[in-house]
């Protein structure tokens, strides 16, 4: 695995994981810019990514800690990032909790 590209809320979680192979984490993952896009697509497509094109650099998928570990070490991968959940304050109905994908 290689920290240096994870976020650091990403690598917290990931220390929490009992299940290596459970597809429990919603992560973005930011690509390289001008990469060798048929190794890359196949991955992502492997990985379950759908819309993947080539003027696409992001990209949201649910994974593994073990697909982020195998991730992480690709050379076209610049980071990965933990999609984290918001919440939404109304006054009459109090807090509610809503998950978005934020980068």
């Amino acid at each position: 695995m290689n920290y240096k590209k994870l976020d650091a809320a990403l690598a917290m979680t990931l220390n929490q994981v009992q299940d290596p192979d459970e597809h429990s984490l919603v992560v973005f993952v930011h690509t390289q810019p001008g990469t060798d896009t048929s190794n890359a697509t196949t991955i992502l497509k492997n990985l379950g990514v759908s819309g993947i094109t080539e003027i696409k650099d992001v990209f949201s998928a649910t994974l593994s800690l073990n697909e982020i570990a195998k991730l992480s070490e690709q050379p076209w991968v610049q980071y990965l990032k933990l999609s984290q959940k918001l919440r939404l304050v109304d006054g009459q109905m109090g807090a509610k909790s809503i998950s978005v994908n934020k980068y």
